[in-house]
């Protein structure tokens, strides 16, 4: 349950390992919810790793580069990272570099820092052209994805979970995965589970701009950009306490202002979207939500650096029955 990226790595591994996948989601196409507002910067280094995410990093970056070579359409743009004006510290895999390598990157910067936190292994991916991949590939796999049918409920049969209905009618399932990001509290609760999962707006804008005017991913004093494609830009702007349209447009027009003051070149504003991150306090939290195992969960934060790892991991506990030790510090509370 979920077609956003944690969903369709799930599908897509499940059917790689040749279970019958049913990849089922209320919109009408894939990465229609959070998935399509996140910023998709992805690394394994720096950031909050909470509880078993800090468990995971290490096989983050090798499992997009093993879906870019699996999966036609994956292309993850390793461009390295530029930070400043912030809590920046160096560490493994991480620098401080001074003004004139920051210029060697960033020749379009107006004012050059001090000194720059330097991540060169860092990446970045479009969110939803990802997930329609991992949809994609899953469905020549033989996977039956069902989009535009919203789940209204989880199906039990003798106390144990047997399946979902929505509009297209019941969906039979040895397992249900729920992986529906904010909305998977409620729907663990109708199997009389409790998963807390707090809720993070994300406002991202997007913009038009020379190609090549940001050529890493670059977090400066109050936002954060990069090169989707050519010619088009992302950034996150702080999201405003005031969440009415007209805070949240004045929020983006400042943070436009910044990246303009911050870039030699002309850039237009094409538009914004707020995203409600699923955010689970503790870090992850994968793994079977019932003793009979027939309802499994995945949410997770973040979930497009960690939805290749977490999806290998998941299908192979699914399909094997045995416990992925990768996942220990990310199980469901009991």
């Amino acid at each position: 349950m979920g077609a956003g990226v944690v969903g369709a790595s799930v599908a897509y591994h499940l059917a790689r390992a040749g279970a019958p996948v049913t990849l089922i989601d209320g919109a009408g196409s894939p990465a229609a919810g959070v998935t399509g507002t996140s910023f998709a910067w992805i690394g394994d280094a720096g950031g909050d790793w909470p509880g078993g995410a800090a468990d995971l990093r290490a096989d983050a970056l090798a499992d997009h580069r093993r879906l870019e070579s699996e999966v036609p359409g994956v292309a993850v743009r390793w461009t390295g990272s530029l930070a400043w004006g912030g809590a920046e510290a160096p560490g493994p895999g991480r620098r401080w570099i001074g003004p004139d390598r920051v210029a060697a990157l960033e020749p379009r910067l107006r004012t050059l820092p001090d000194r720059a936190v330097h991540t060169p292994t860092d990446g970045a991916v479009d969110p939803v052209g990802l997930t329609r991949a991992l949809v994609h590939a899953a469905r020549g796999l033989g996977a039956r994805v069902v989009l535009g049918s919203a789940v209204s409920s989880v199906a039990t049969e003798r106390g144990r979970v047997s399946g979902v209905v929505s509009a297209a009618g019941h969906h039979a399932a040895s397992t249900v995965v729920l992986a529906a990001g904010t909305a998977v509290p409620a729907l663990a609760e109708q199997i009389g589970v409790r998963v807390p999962v707090g809720v993070s707006p994300a406002l991202l804008v997007r913009l038009a701009a020379p190609p090549g005017l940001v050529r890493t991913i670059v977090a400066g004093p109050g936002f954060e950009v990069r090169e989707l494609r050519h010619g088009r830009l992302l950034m996150t702007a702080p999201m405003p306490d005031d969440p009415s349209p007209v805070a949240v447009r004045s929020a983006v027009e400042d943070a436009v202002e910044r990246l303009r003051a911050a870039f030699r070149g002309e850039v237009r504003l094409l538009g914004w979207g707020v995203g409600a991150r699923p955010m689970p306090a503790g870090g992850p939290v994968v793994g079977h939500l019932t003793a009979d195992r027939s309802a499994y969960v995945a949410v997770l934060h973040s979930a497009v650096t960690l939805a290749p790892t977490v999806g290998r991991l998941v299908a192979r506990e699914i399909v094997t029955g045995r416990d992925a030790p990768e996942l220990g510090r990310c199980r469901p509370a009991p």
